[in-house]
């Protein structure tokens, strides 16, 4: 993997928030420029403009931005919002020397590498379950957010392979009676429910309707719900909690993530106490034949705001370390 030049920029860019950084040189402590809404300008040049603008860093002579879509081309289109995202464009704009695009949860596989849920990492990892240690292999970051994202950590040689998925967009079904019987009634985008359709900040809202709660939205959902004063809210996050223990069983299952599943995205840290009621854990482990094995898998929450920056920093210092797919442009 090439080197990047520095001062690099960082972008976090999702649905709803577009964060920027500046890390002027290796080591040194990235510089937090701003935290807007992605709504609030009209394209990604604008957003970088006015972020670069709030600050006297020094010009980036590199980027690498992360952006909650797939990225497979030279233009990028944001899942859940309306910009595109061409890394050319941006390189030019800003006399970048090279610009890299990937998808928003390769930083947080990278900012994973390490962490130790049961060691000096506890005071950014809320535990879901027993606090075990992760052993060697894989490792799986997701997260319900705007959307659902996931990636996989996988050892390859001296290498560290980041392997980005499309999992929120994967077909979803009951498993039990409790589910088969509401599920009729959740709303299907263009035929289908999938992973992302129910976990995610939208799929609350579907999910909780569907319950027969009535429409409202993921926030009222979350805090009615955890208040304890509103039975289906407090229903509504109970399943979600069931469901996404489900799904982070099956992808870990499905990568052998024996290093731990980490749950990022902005919701997992608010309802805390309810995926640490049992429930979460009981469906991530219920993947017999290999139930036994589940049970020595970690699961925890990553409680940092923007754990995609300690990743990008790590991506942009250690370029050798990582093997990930994305946009590559250079000047």
């Amino acid at each position: 993997m090439a080197q990047f030049e520095f001062p690099v920029l960082f972008g976090d860019i999702g649905g709803t928030n577009a964060r920027f950084a500046v890390q002027e040189t290796p080591g040194a402590a990235p510089v937090v420029l701003t935290h807007d809404k992605t709504a609030a300008h009209p394209d990604p040049s604008a957003a970088i403009r006015a972020a670069l603008a709030t600050s006297a860093v020094a010009p980036p002579r590199s980027a690498i931005l992360a952006v909650a879509a797939r990225v497979d081309g030279p233009a990028v289109h944001l899942t859940n919002a309306h910009w595109v995202i061409e890394g050319e464009r941006i390189g030019r704009d800003f006399g970048l020397a090279s610009c890299r695009i990937v998808n928003d949860y390769v930083p947080v596989a990278a900012g994973a590498a390490a962490l130790d849920p049961a060691g000096r990492d506890r005071s950014i990892l809320a535990p879901v379950g027993p606090v075990l240690s992760p052993k060697g292999g894989a490792r799986l970051v997701l997260g319900p957010g705007t959307g659902f994202g996931a990636a996989a950590l996988v050892p390859y040689g001296k290498q560290l392979a980041i392997v980005s998925t499309e999992a929120g967009h994967t077909d979803f079904g009951p498993s039990d009676a409790e589910e088969a019987a509401f599920w009729p009634q959740l709303a299907r985008i263009e035929g289908r429910i999938t992973v992302e359709s129910l976990l995610s900040g939208p799929g609350l809202t579907r999910l909780h309707a569907g319950l027969g709660g009535g429409e409202r939205d993921a926030k009222d959902i979350t805090e009615r719900g955890m208040s304890g004063d509103d039975p289906a809210a407090q229903r509504t996050l109970r399943v979600f909690s069931r469901l996404l223990g489900r799904v982070c069983g099956d992808l870990a299952l499905t990568f052998l993530a024996t290093g731990g599943v980490y749950i990022g995205g902005g919701i997992a840290p608010r309802i805390l106490d309810v995926l640490n009621d049992g429930t979460f854990r009981a469906a991530f482990e219920h993947k017999p034949p290999f139930s036994d094995r589940m049970r020595q898998i970690p699961t925890c929450v990553i409680t940092i705001a923007d754990p995609a920056l300690t990743g990008l920093s790590a991506l942009a210092c250690h370029p050798d370390r990582f093997a990930y797919d994305g946009q590559f442009w250079t000047a």
